[in-house]
């Protein structure tokens, strides 16, 4: 979903904006129309040519698929391109503000036999560092800031005329062979990957550009995060599956950017589900909204209707059962204050439920102990979100400390 906060978008969907004015009426901390505003006013002049350290990203649209628009991009100000992880709402949106997106038409199967232009973004994709790029526009570039729920906020965009690479590429060696190995499929490329300590962007980043698998062909960008994140996690849980259970209950937390996670293992066999609470005057919301899905052993049917960020607190999950060794039935609660003002990328979701996995968790003996410390963290009334969990309904086994306490089994007199 992308969020049209031009006033056209307004008009039609949200009156209160043009009454409003930024005032503050709609409750929020920041007024996000106000935000882009500053930012777009804020930007310098920009000519037919640019010249910049790409951090390395390219992006590949979706609209005219199987034709679609793909370039590098490039900040305006490298000072302003660090990592996003451990920058506020606002130095985030600051930041993306100052991103340029070059675009050129090509069509999806041209990464099977890549012409000069698409050869080079496929080599700024393959790189680990930021590389140098010169890009020329047949017009200077138009200001306009986008949002979107799964990518991160970029800023203006150009028709590309022609680009050069500036900077050599650093490619690590297992990039470089995965992407010569034509006869690996992409799940299994993938894998390879990660297990070699490929980060999930730049994975992402090479399946989008048609750098993996047999059939290769451009993928647009939202499309491979969320593959990306799905296929490590199927590979991750056909690992954790073959594991021993944990014993008792492990209660993670953590928080950022307005998202709150709180996640539970159980001691039972695999099954993930995650609850999405989305507080008031949220980014998606005035009045808030509760949602789920789930998974169990078998394969899951079908896309989440949570869209990627399922996927993305999934794997984070899986990662730590993964280093762990073992298997646990996983309950994960997102709730999403009206301190997420505007949506930043499915990113946010992965990477704040790594935060809470890497926490050190609480450790208790029962259920009933477990689900009231959770509540106790979660903002919400539990009357509101647990009608949506669905994980505890099941048969519960319970662990070897309950056992010896005596302690009955929960939904059971």
């Amino acid at each position: 979903m992308v969020v049209d906060i031009s006033y056209k978008g307004l008009a039609e969907s949200a009156m209160k904006c043009i009454t409003c004015k930024g005032r503050g009426h709609c409750g929020r901390p920041v007024c996000p129309i106000l935000r882009r505003l500053e930012e777009i006013s804020a930007l310098p002049k920009i000519g037919n040519r640019m010249e910049g350290m790409s951090p390395p990203e390219v992006f590949v649209g979706r609209y005219g698929y199987p034709l679609v628009r793909a370039g590098p991009v490039i900040p305006l100000d490298e000072a302003r391109t660090p990592s996003m992880l451990g920058m506020d709402m606002g130095e985030i949106i600051a930041a993306r503000s100052q991103m340029v997106r070059s675009e050129t038409k090509i069509g999806i199967k041209e990464a099977q036999s890549p012409g000069k232009l698409l050869e080079a973004c496929q080599q700024i994709a393959m790189s680990s560092a930021p590389v140098g790029t010169e890009v020329f526009f047949f017009k200077p570039p138009q200001g306009n800031l986008q949002f979107d729920g799964v990518l991160s906020p970029s800023g203006p965009s150009g028709e590309l005329k022609n680009m050069e690479i500036t900077t050599n590429p650093l490619i690590p060696r297992k990039v470089d062979e995965i992407v010569e190995d034509s006869d690996v499929v992409a799940s299994v490329a993938l894998a390879e990957l990660y297990s070699s300590g490929i980060g999930m962007d730049h994975i992402s980043r090479m399946l989008s550009l048609g750098l993996l698998g047999r059939k290769r062909k451009l993928v647009p960008t939202r499309w491979s995060i969320t593959a990306s994140d799905d296929m490590i996690g199927k590979e991750l849980k056909e690992a954790v599956l073959d594991k021993t259970q944990v014993n008792d209950y492990y209660l993670f937390s953590g928080e950022d950017l307005g998202n709150h996670f709180e996640i539970l293992l159980l001691p039972r066999p695999f099954s993930f589900e995650l609850i999405e609470i989305w507080m008031p005057r949220s980014v998606w919301t005035e009045d808030g909204f509760i949602g789920g899905d789930r998974e169990d052993a078998r394969p899951k049917i079908g896309y989440s209707g949570l869209a990627g960020g399922y996927y993305a607190a999934r794997l984070a999950a899986l990662e730590h059962l993964a280093l762990l060794g073992r298997q646990a039935a996983v309950l994960a609660v997102r709730e999403i204050s009206e301190a997420y003002y505007a949506p930043l990328g499915v990113w946010v979701v992965r990477e704040v439920a790594r935060k809470a996995m890497s926490s050190l968790p609480m450790h208790l003996g029962s259920l009933p102990e477990a689900m009231a410390e959770m509540q106790r963290r979660i903002k919400t009334p539990a009357s509101q979100w647990r009608k949506s969990v669905q994980l505890l309904e099941k048969p519960v086994q319970r662990s070897l400390m309950e056992f010896q306490m005596g302690l009955p089994i929960p939904g059971k007199p």
